[in-house]
């Protein structure tokens, strides 16, 4: 009954109070994940009856085996959220010969899904924790908004960003255009991001080429984008298919996210499986690659074997 209400969410959201959709979008959605792993485990539990592994009587009809079921699935949930706000930091160093005109630090994020999901309060931590490394440039692969801007623009979330204390530039992902690509635009804007849309960026030796989301109808290829490019080349494409294209564009480092990693077993299988890398660091060739699970998530806030994090990259001579 309770998972009913992230479809109610999902559906009214827009129509009902923000702080209403997001305790919905909570209950509903961590329902949704418990119903999950009570679905597994009864399955698993009906296979060691067959198998004669388990007695049969001892979850059904009887108190104790199911009230050691939930337990067990609070526990995970518990545990999981834990996880899920406990926020990795992972770190990177590329020397390179290109001409940068100092090392620089650069910290990489994606997936934020700010909005009914993560709130104000959360973003504003997930800024102190970008300003803590001192960055001279802040990159984020997409994402940054989850499915509505009401939460967003009501709330100002435009003035967590603008304490960020380097250049921010992003390019845009799936949930941007879930939600209006319009709106999100100006939103980054305000809030003092550059957006990169099939386009580049240089700064201080560092070429920033920030490709457009496969969900847009058009796009430009990784091969034109980098023509003409003479400094580092950071790659941001939020959706990690066909990585063999930077390799062949000469791309030094290719940042994305999108995946989360399925953010709970067992769906990280299939994350790993549709990707030929769906999480963490990667290499063809001479083209260096992180897939990042994400700073913040998509639905409840747990994580069961994947983990929440963002990427501190050193470059230097």
């Amino acid at each position: 009954m309770w998972m009913v209400l992230f479809f109610v969410a999902f559906f009214t959201s827009e129509h009902l109070p923000v702080t209403l959709s997001t305790i919905f979008y909570e209950v509903g959605n961590t329902w949704l994940l418990a119903f999950l792993y009570l679905l597994l485990i009864f399955l698993i539990a009906d296979i060691a009856v067959l198998c004669h592994l388990l007695p049969k009587p001892l979850l059904r009809d009887n108190l104790v085996g199911l009230l050691s079921v939930l337990g067990i699935v609070a526990v995970i949930l518990i545990l999981g959220g834990m996880q899920y706000h406990h926020k990795y930091r992972e770190e990177l160093t590329i020397t390179t010969t290109k001409p940068i005109e100092k090392p620089l630090t650069i910290v990489l994020a994606s997936d934020l899904h700010i909005g009914y999901h993560n709130r104000k309060a959360e973003l504003s931590r997930w800024v102190d924790l970008i300003n803590a490394e001192k960055p001279d440039l802040v990159l984020i692969g997409g994402d940054i908004i989850d499915r509505s801007l009401r939460p967003v623009n009501e709330g100002n979330y435009a003035e967590e960003f603008r304490r960020i204390k380097a250049p921010v530039y992003t390019v845009l992902g799936n949930h941007e255009y879930f939600s209006n690509v319009v709106e999100a635009e100006h939103f980054f804007k305000a809030a003092g991001i550059v957006l990169l849309k099939d386009s580049v960026a240089h700064f201080k030796g560092i070429d920033i080429i920030g490709r457009n989301d496969r969900t847009a109808l058009r796009r430009a290829s990784v091969k034109s984008l980098a023509e003409g490019v003479q400094g580092f080349t950071v790659l941001l494409d939020h959706q990690p298919y066909h990585l063999e294209e930077a390799e062949q564009a000469g791309i030094d480092f290719q940042f994305s996210g999108h995946t989360h990693r399925g953010q709970v077993w067992p769906l990280s299988w299939i994350t790993d499986a549709l990707y030929e890398k769906s999480w963490g660091h990667h290499q063809r060739g001479n083209t260096r690659y992180y897939i990042s699970s994400g700073l913040g998530i998509w639905g409840p806030k747990i994580r069961v074997g994947t983990r929440s994090e963002y990427l501190v990259l050193h470059v230097k001579r």
